[in-house]
């Protein structure tokens, strides 16, 4: 019986061993130029990575029947967990400012991979709509890009429920950071979520047919793991075998490709250089806030780590500290690396200091001021994330309803199960009914979680 259901969701042409025979695919990020998805699969068709915007200049098919010019589409996110840092912004939103003019962009808080630790629920609740505000502050443009709270378009949950059927439990314990994550909490704290949230952040991805993901070098293993989950999928239920059962045939899902961008994707911490700039890290002297007032910016970088070297160096590998400063500055002040390298060759330590600091206000006090506006108009910020959502609900609705459908396009556990013992007679009530109840379970459980109930 679990069986032939599960054949239902994903399609299948027969009841072949899906919990058996299925990938997983982790998300947030994807690598460098060395990742590769592994050799032996035989459904990888290979992997690229874009390091520029203008590698992917919106496109325009000129084989296309129509003249319509169709923009690739990009999707990203952040936890709202702690304060959005100087990290996440040049390693990310600033990015993202340049990417909305020219691709289809949707930017979401994903407030459900915040909840895989012990949080919250007062804090987490601030926390989402802060780096909302943060998101806009920055320069992301509601009239260009969609942005929402990712508990707000329930089919992220329910995608990733079908996948996560689909997952090798193999795959999930190879990822290196639920291993750092579990030994430094201990297994008695340590939830399923944290194992799965892989399953979750795929299901970001995929949700969106999304053509790249915007990542920093350091998340390799999250991008091979989505691309081998789509192309997985793609290949046991797609094709022939979905056009068989009625379905329109070719991929299930797109498979993304990196976009690495050409400078600042890491950041590292203001203690320690070969480290990066994190929000868990429990010192807050390791990280700029955005939100940082003048004074705290200034005694922040006044006693960060630098060494004892002579003048300032991009690249040296003895020097991580250095580079990493000289990498803010030029992110900052908007100059080339050429540019600071020259001006920076002949200072030392307590010349550049003040120059970094100024330059860190001034590029700062902008956002925090729009911060303030934003913040302080509900409204507004309500209408922006309400937007997103459903803007984002129609992609991820369409995404969904191919994953779950069936020749008969019956939809909903109701009507699966009333499928499998009526043979295929199902009356239209009972599909819109069974659609309801996939929408309001999952409902019903983020508002538990968001109350602090479970």
């Amino acid at each position: 019986m679990g069986r032939a259901i599960l054949s239902h969701f994903l399609i299948l042409s027969n009841p072949a061993p899906l919990l058996s025979s299925s990938s997983i695919s982790k998300l947030n990020g994807f690598a460098s130029k060395s990742v590769r998805i592994r050799q032996n699969s035989k459904y990888s068709n290979g992997f690229r990575c874009y390091r520029d915007v203008s590698h992917s200049q919106q496109t325009s098919p000129e084989n296309s029947p129509t003249s319509v010019t169709v923009k690739k589409r990009i999707v990203s996110g952040v936890q709202p967990t702690g304060s959005v840092h100087l990290g996440n912004y040049l390693g990310a939103i600033k990015n993202w400012i340049a990417l909305q003019n020219t691709y289809e962009t949707l930017f979401f808080i994903v407030d459900l991979h915040a909840i895989t630790l012990p949080y919250d629920t007062k804090e987490l609740s601030k926390a989402t709509r802060d780096t909302a505000a943060i998101y806009l502050a920055c320069g992301i443009d509601a009239s260009k890009a969609s942005v929402f709270v990712q508990s707000h378009v329930h089919a992220h949950v329910e995608l990733m429920w079908l996948l996560s059927s689909a997952t090798p439990i193999g795959w999930l314990n190879r990822m290196i950071q639920f291993k750092e994550k579990s030994r430094k909490a201990g297994d008695e704290n340590v939830g399923v979520a944290l194992l799965t949230y892989p399953v979750l952040m795929a299901s970001d991805i995929l949700l969106y047919q999304s053509d790249f993901v915007p990542v920093g070098e350091d998340q390799k293993q999250h991008l091979e793991l989505t691309r081998e989950l789509a192309e997985r999928v793609n290949y046991l239920y797609g094709g022939r075998k979905w056009k068989k059962l009625g379905g329109r045939g070719g991929a299930i899902f797109k498979v993304p490709e990196p976009l690495i961008p050409p400078a600042g994707a890491r950041v590292m911490s203001l203690t320690d250089g070969l480290s990066k700039m994190s929000k868990s890290a429990p010192s807050d002297q390791s990280r700029i806030n955005l939100l940082d007032p003048k004074d705290v910016i200034a005694n922040k970088i006044k006693r960060c780590k630098t060494d004892s070297f002579p003048a300032l160096e991009f690249d040296n590998p003895e020097r991580p500290e250095c580079n990493n400063l000289l990498s803010v500055y030029q992110l900052v002040s908007g100059k080339t690396k050429e540019d600071v390298a020259k001006e920076c060759q002949g200072l030392n330590w307590g010349s550049f200091k003040p120059l970094l600091t100024d330059a860190l206000i001034e590029h700062l006090h902008p956002i925090q001021v729009r911060y303030e506006e934003i913040h302080s108009d509900s409204a507004y910020l309500d209408s922006v994330l309400e937007e997103g959502a459903r803007k984002a609900s129609e992609i991820a609705d369409a995404t969904l309803k191919n994953a779950i459908s069936y020749p008969k396009h019956v939809v909903g556990l109701v009507g699966i199960v009333i499928d499998l013992f009526y043979g295929g007679k199902v009356l239209p009530q009972l599909q819109e009914l069974g659609s309801r109840f996939l929408s309001s379970a999952s409902s019903q459980i983020i508002t538990l979680i968001n109350e602090g109930i479970v």
